[in-house]
Formats: structure tokens, C-alpha cells, sequence
């Protein structure tokens, strides 16, 4: 939806609001308390038999009353009047419509299911049901049925919620942020987050968007709304909830929208550079530090204090939020040295507060600028306290102030916490550019946003092979022609890999002792043999796999226990020896966005430990290889005990073939599983695959 096929939604021309009342706070009284706070600029119309005005709004006793349909009607109204009054509005061909009711409280059953078909019939666009509506502070349309506070100017700031109190938790709370445009989406019948999201991406005074997300009903349009921000370098920050089992089995329910995995939103963030936190206070200090208007140039974090403990409360903080400080040059540490008091070390975080004499403000000021100036620092930050009824002192601005106008670089002004007081000088410094914000541990997790976004921002462009036409054609067809449907076998599955350019370890496939004996004698051993009979996937726990047989007589003997206790049918490999780490690759399909590809350490590891990434396929290398890095395990990879490093780019590079392979067969291929991969310092082969074939299954979100 573009901004004009949303117009008569979020920027109606005209409005009446069906249930209007002038009992005060009542949602359909609060609804004209808003829209005429916002001095809504089009032709406002109350609807109530009973009343001939309401606050001074015009009143009807019916839509079919009014001269002209408007172009959007809000309801607040019960269940039990909504689904006729929704049909007299679609009679007089009225294109737009709120609903904050619930739709579920004492109504017939599929209430909800009538609702949605006869607005979706009608072509009608419905916020809505059980949100709380939206407000456009640009058109001065705060189509809002519940009090909020004011909002003295449109500012750059999108919030987005499938929570209602996701939005009005911060919206109606937090007078640091001038709000541009802000949805609850509640069930979304029609309109959903990413139709909001399209929208707003086509505003020029969007510079920064919060969502707080359960799930996706259109996760290809949210995969391309991600990628147009992505383009024009607009920052999403997200709190996704249902995270854990019990969360995500809540929010199918309220939201009646089906939910991918947390590892493959993960996955989308991660491709598209949308920053995640874990809670609202998080989430509203990131669009804060996200809409103050100064750039982030390269470097770290520098920050000062005036107390040694909460400096070290600072630098615990941040090594748990993976927050740099910046590493300040010689000539830093020494200008530092000479302004400090006797017994103060020169470092970043530095604690500049000495014995407190009359000139201690300007130590700590010329100490704020000095470090902010250097080449190596790019953000800062006065970590100190709130004085006496949660007010701020102006020498704390005026410190921001001066390292500012030395360095034109970021800062702002952070205490442990606000406590009950309020200061409005708060406000009007964060909207001058200097935010000011309550939490260490808040400031740390919108700082790591910043320096999170600006770092993939310069990346340089993926660079993901692709599988040539000839081998995607080869291989379907072999695939057609197996006949199979499920797994395809240990045999098979190495087979097709290795012909996609996969390093799979070679393999004979025996179905008895004669043909074993063609082989043994030719044999380079030790081998490795293996079951290769049908339904058995986890070999090693049918006892199905023998390891390092030596020679010839060892082999025949293991095969004829092999044939007897599990079948014929088996699988002669080579025996990889020497130093190496166990790791996995796989792939699976997530029902909401396709193919998700897993990397990291496999055998024993990847069962106990699980450390491994998704992503979200395709990709290069050098993803592949950020992602591992990323892992707890990756200093084996670097030799541990006198053991060599391994050539971590054969991995990086089998994942991300893997990654084309998974996109080339998405509709096809909805597992395949190469665990373990050994990975030494000659290179990563695949020591057993598993392919799980399902043609034309369904369709999915690519």
C-alpha cells in the first residue's frame, strides 16, 4: 500500500466518530478530545441520536444523516453494534474505518471472521479491532479513542505496535520524543504493521522506526519494507517478544496470526540491520539516541564520571552489552594526565571528579572535550546522577556543550536513574540534540543499536554464489526422478550435494557382501562403514556406524555383523584422520520466511551446547564468517594444546554454497542436515548429509 492507497486511513480528509458521547473519559468521548487536540484540519461529525453537539463537534443521529459520507468512521461502539453498524457504512461506501473493540467479549462466535470479510469485500481499509488507533502527528489526525498527553510538534520518530500499551507505554510517556506517526495494530483484519511500515517509509521526515512485534501476517512485504529501509538508511528498532516457548504460544493466540521461530526473526533482522532489545525502556532510549540529529562517525565509546564505582558499573555493563570503549591515542592520555588530579588515572571511562575544588567543572569539561576529540572516539556520554527531585545541573549541559562544539560529535547525558522527579530542562536539552536518559544499562543497549547500525551500514555488498542453471536443472531432475518423497538417504543426499559443489566425503554404496569384496582389496583404509538402510537417519544410535577399520578382514567382519543386526544395504567411506573441529551445517524452512541455514559446532557440541547461528540464506563467505565469530566456542578454531589453526574460510565458504543451494531448492528441499563437517587445517569436508525431500509442498515467504 502506498501513501495514497493509505490516505483515507491514517490522513482523512473527514471523520465521524459512531458513539460519541459526552461522558468524559469514555473512548467515545476521548476520541473527539483527541482529534480536536490535535486540531484535526478536515470536516469533524459526532454520531449520537441523542445529542445535537458533543465538545462543540457537530452530531447526527445516524451516518445516513450526513450530507456526504466521510472518508473514515471511527467506532466506539460495543461488539454487539459493530458488525451492523460496519455494514451501514459500507452501504454508504465509506473507505476507511477505526474498531478498538475486541470483537470477542459478548458477541456471537466469529464475530471477528464476519468483521474482516465484510470489510475486506467492501475494499474497505479497517484499523483495528482491539487497538487503539493511530495517530498522524503530520496531518494532525490523532485518531486516538484514549487519553495521551501532549504533543506540541511533529517530530521524526515512527512507533509501530501490535501492542496497544506497546505504543501508549511510550507514546503517552515519554515527552523526550516528538512523534512523527504512531499505530496500535491490534488485530490487524486488514491493514497490518507492514502496510504502516510502507507508509511510512515514504515520509521524508521518517529518521528512525520502533516496532514492537508479535508476529507477521505479510512477512514479504515486512522482508521488503526491511530492505527499503535498509536502502535508504533508516534505522528499525525492534522488541520482538515471544522469544520463549510459552511467550510465542501467547502471542499466536492474541495475535490468531501464525509465527516463525525467534532464530529465524533473528535471522531477518540480522540480513536487514534491524536492531533489537529486550524491553520497552530499551526500545524508547534507542529511538531517543536515534533521533538526535548528529552522525556517528567511526571509533568508541568515551565516558566520563565523577564516581569510581558507577565507572566500574559502566565498564561491567558494557562488556555484557558488547560496548567498545574507545582506545584514546598517547596524545589524549597525556593532556589528560595534566589536568587530573594526583592519583587519577588517565583512562576511558574515566572518573575526573578529584578533590572537588573550585575548579572541578572545568576539569571535567576540559577532560569531557579532550577525549571526545580524539580520533578514536565516537560517541559520548556524562554518567552522573540527578540532583535533588530528578533535576539535571547546567554545568552537565554545558560539559556536552563544549566537547561537542571541540569535536561535532554525540553525547549525552546518562544517571543510574531518574527516581520520582521530573525536570523539564530535560526535555528541552534532548530535543536540542543532547539526550538525556535514565539507566546505564538502558543507555548501553541503545548505544550498541548505534554503533551496531553504523558498523553494518559498512559492510560492503554481499557477494553470495549462486548455483548455475545447468547444475539446478541437473539436479531437480534427479530429484523427479528419485521418486522420493522424504529423506533421500545418507547415499543420495551426498550425492546431490557433492554435484551442487559440496565437499562431501566419498562413499560406495554396497547391498551385499559379494560387491563388498570387489572393493575391499582396493580399499585405502581405514574406512568407515555405515547402514544405508531406509528410515534409519540417526545411525550412530541404531549402532549402525563402525569407525576406523584397519584392514580387510576387520571390514568383512564388520559388515557381516552390520548386515545381520540392521540389513544389507550399506556405506563404505574413507576415514578422515588427523586434528580437527566437528561442525555442522543445516538447513531448514521456517513457515513464515523459507529457507534458514544453521552454522557452528556440531557433534556433541551442536546437541549439548547449541553453538550455532542462523541465518538467512543467500549470503557470502564474509557473513558467514561474522556470524561465526560470534559464537563461544570459536577460539578452538584457532588451535587449542598445540593443535593448528583451521582454515576457517573452507567452512565459511561450504556454508555459504550451502546458502545457494538452500535458496536455488526452496520449494523442494526443506531440510538437509551435514553434521559433522570436519573442519581441519587442510579444509572442512562433510562426513555425513541428509537431504529431506518434499516437492511443492507450499509456498513460503522468500
Amino acid at each position: 500500500m502506498s501513501t495514497q492507497r493509505l490516505q483515507a486511513l491514517v490522513a482523512p480528509a473527514s471523520v465521524a466518530v459512531v458513539g460519541a458521547t459526552t461522558r468524559a473519559g469514555a473512548v467515545g468521548n476521548e476520541v473527539l478530545v483527541n482529534l480536536l487536540k490535535g486540531d484535526f484540519p478536515g470536516v469533524l461529525t459526532a454520531v449520537n441520536p441523542g445529542h445535537d453537539e458533543i465538545l462543540g463537534v457537530p452530531c447526527v443521529p445516524s451516518l445516513a444523516e450526513l450530507a456526504e459520507p466521510p472518508e473514515h468512521v471511527i467506532f466506539a461502539l460495543g461488539d454487539r453494534h459493530i458488525e451492523a453498524a460496519l455494514g451501514e457504512a459500507i452501504a454508504l461506501g465509506i473507505p476507511a474505518a477505526t474498531i478498538y473493540s475486541s470483537l470477542e467479549l459478548d458477541a456471537a462466535p466469529g464475530l471477528k471472521e464476519r468483521i474482516a470479510a465484510l470489510a475486506k469485500d467492501a475494499g474497505m481499509l479497517l484499523a483495528g479491532a482491539n487497538g487503539m488507533g493511530i495517530y498522524n502527528f503530520r496531518e494532525r489526525f490523532w485518531g486516538c479513542g484514549f487519553d495521551t498527553r501532549d504533543h506540541p510538534q511533529p517530530g521524526n520518530v515512527v512507533l509501530l505496535s501490535q501492542s496497544g500499551s506497546g505504543m501508549s507505554g511510550i507514546l503517552d510517556c515519554e515527552q523526550r520524543i516528538d512523534f512523527l506517526f504512531a499505530a496500535s495494530t491490534g488485530q490487524e483484519l486488514v491493514v497490518g504493521v507492514e502496510d504502516y511500515l510502507e507508509y511510512v517509509l515514504e515520509l521524508p521526515e521518517t529518521r528512525v522506526i520502533g516496532l514492537f512485534l508479535e508476529t507477521s501476517r505479510q512477512p514479504q512485504k515486512l522482508l521488503a519494507c526491511f530492505a527499503r529501509a535498509r536502502d535508504q538508511q533508516i534505522p528499525i528498532v525492534v522488541l520482538k517478544v515471544g522469544k520463549t516457548e510459552l511467550a510465542a504460544e501467547l502471542a499466536i493466540s492474541h495475535s490468531g496470526a501464525l509465527a516463525g521461530s525467534d532464530a529465524s526473526y533473528q535471522a531477518v533482522f540480522d540480513r536487514y540491520g534491524v536492531q533489537r532489545v529486550a524491553d520497552m525502556d530499551e526500545l524508547a532510549t534507542a529511538l531517543i539516541l536515534f533521533a538526535q540529529p548528529h552522525g556517528l562517525p567511526a571509533g568508541g565509546l568515551v565516558s566520563l564520571h565523577d564516581s569510581g564505582g558507577e565507572r566500574q558499573l559502566m565498564i561491567d555493563l558494557a562488556e555484557q552489552q558488547g560496548v567498545g570503549f574507545a582506545d584514546l591515542g598517547s596524545a589524549t592520555l597525556q593532556k589528560l594526565e595534566d589536568l587530573l588530579d594526583p592519583g587519577l588515572p588517565a583512562v576511558n571511562p574515566l572518573d575526573a571528579w578529584g578533590a572537588g575544588g573550585s575548579d572541578a567543572d572545568e576539569i571535567m569539561s576540559e577532560c569531557l572535550a579532550t577525549m571526545l576529540s580524539d580520533e578514536n572516539a565516537a560517541l559520548g556520554v556524562v554518567v552522573h546522577d540527578r540532583a535533588p527531585f530528578g533535576r539535571i545541573y547546567q554545568n552537565y549541559i554545558a560539559y556536552m556543550e563544549r566537547a561537542h562544539e571541540r569535536s561535532g560529535k554525540p553525547l549525552c547525558l546518562v544517571s543510574s536513574r531518574q527516581g520520582i522527579g521530573d525536570d523539564d530542562l530535560v526535555v528541552e536539552t534532548t530535543r536540542r540534540g543532547f539526550p538525556v536518559l535514565d539507566g546505564v544499562a538502558q543507555f548501553l543497549a541503545a548505544a550498541r543499536c548505534l554503533f551496531a547500525y553504523r558498523d553494518f551500514l559498512s559492510l560492503p555488498a554481499m557477494q553470495p554464489p549462486v548455483l548455475s542453471p545447468t547444475i539446478v536443472a541437473t539436479v531437480a531432475s534427479q530429484l523427479a526422478q528419485s521418486g522420493i518423497s522424504g529423506s533421500l538417504g545418507e547415499y543420495l543426499s551426498s550425492a546431490l550435494l557433492g554435484e551442487c559443489g559440496l565437499n562431501l566425503n566419498d562413499m560406495l554404496l554396497l547391498h551385499s557382501e559379494e560387491e563388498l569384496e570387489q572393493y575391499a582389496e582396493a580399499l585405502h583404509y581405514p574406512v568407515v562403514l555405515k547402514t544405508a538402510e531406509d528410515g534409519i537417519d540417526h545411525k550412530s544410535d541404531r549402532e549402525g556406524v563402525v569407525l576406523g577399520i584397519k584392514n580387510q578382514q576387520s571390514l568383512r567382519e564388520a559388515y557381516q555383523q552390520l548386515s545381520l543386526s540392521l540389513g544389507p544395504r550399506a556405506l563404505l567411506a574413507p576415514m578422515i584422520e588427523g586434528d580437527g573441529v566437528e561442525m555442522i551445517l543445516g538447513v531448514s524452512r521456517d513457515e513464515q520466511f523459507g529457507p534458514m541455514l544453521v552454522l557452528g559446532f556440531g557433534g556433541v557440541h551442536a546437541e549439548v551446547l547449541q553453538d550455532v547461528a542462523v541465518l538467512m540464506p543467500p549470503f557470502d563467505a564474509a557473513c558467514a564468517r561474522r556470524a561465526l565469530d560470534k559464537l563461544r566456542l570459536r577460539p578452538l578454531l584457532d588451535g587449542v594444546r598445540g593443535e593448528a589453526a583451521v582454515d576457517i574460510d573452507s567452512f565459511c565458504e561450504m556454508a555459504a554454497r550451502l546458502s545457494a543451494i538452500a535458496v536455488a531448492f526452496a520449494d523442494d528441499i526443506v531440510e538437509i542436515d551435514i553434521n559433522p563437517v570436519k573442519l581441519g587445517a587442510w579444509g572442512a569436508v562433510g562426513l555425513d548429509a541428509l537431504v529431506v525431500y518434499q516437492p511443492q509442498t507450499r509456498e513460503h515467504a522468500a
